[in-house]
């Protein structure tokens, strides 16, 4: 396959982390941990697959494509595989592109996603393909309709130099408060621009300044209730012009 989509990698420092309770990943370079404390997988089901309206999205779906900021530990990306497996039709594609500074070791993966038995199968499938030493551009296809590329490196040099366009986006960083350069207004506006006109992204996030990067870059922005008692979470859409 050519890599014509892709920025050279720049990433090939593997993720600071320690472990909190046993087996909870907690970013010593971001001071934050890698999945909501509560129920990550279930904060992926509310968060960024209900806020990009999906499953329902992919009914007439030839070929999907997400795009994540913040790969972290992949749980987004077996969740989003075990329903895409789900719902697909049976001629569909799905490409789940992520951007990453520090990816992990599949070792660390394989412990972090060991706590959800219902993604062991996609756990185990993406712990087994992914690289030893990951950085670059990590490929996998996962199974015949579902490929993975992690993009490794600065989220903005990448996401500039590449030339996929998506139809959703799970806005996953660590908290604006302690990594705002995933959320800057630069950044946001990247993530506008290759959007495909109708497409959404879902975030976690519901800070002031993200919101604010996010109309200022075109979307329309909506709050919806957050995951686990949180407040507020952010979704929106880039409407055609």
């Amino acid at each position: 396959m050519t890599h014509s989509n892709y920025p050279p990698g720049t990433g090939d420092t593997q993720a600071p982390l320690t472990w909190h309770d046993g087996d909870m990943p907690f970013s010593t370079a971001f001071g934050d941990h890698f999945y909501c404390q509560t129920d990550g997988r279930l904060e992926c089901g509310h968060v960024f697959l209900a806020g990009n309206g999906l499953p329902a999205r992919w009914a007439d779906a030839a070929h999907f494509t997400i795009g994540e900021l913040g790969f972290g530990t992949g749980l987004n990306a077996c969740e989003t595989w075990r329903q895409w497996k789900q719902y697909r039709k049976s001629d569909a594609r799905l490409d789940f592109v992520s951007f990453e500074l520090f990816p992990m070791t599949a070792e660390d993966i394989d412990r972090a996603l060991a706590r959800w038995p219902e993604i062991d199968t996609e756990r185990q499938a993406l712990a087994a393909l992914w690289p030893k030493h990951p950085s670059g551009v990590v490929e996998i296809d996962l199974d015949e309709q579902t490929r993975l590329s992690v993009i490794c490196g600065d989220a903005l040099e990448n996401l500039t130099a590449s030339t996929f366009t998506f139809d959703a986006w799970f806005l996953d960083g660590f908290a604006p408060s302690r990594n705002s350069a995933m959320w800057s207004a630069e950044l946001m506006r990247r993530v506008f621009d290759t959007t495909k006109p109708g497409g959404s992204f879902a975030t976690y996030a519901a800070a002031g300044f993200v919101r604010r990067n996010l109309i200022a870059a075109g979307f329309d922005v909506e709050r919806r209730s957050g995951f686990a008692g949180k407040r507020e979470m952010l979704c929106g859409i880039r409407h055609p012009a």
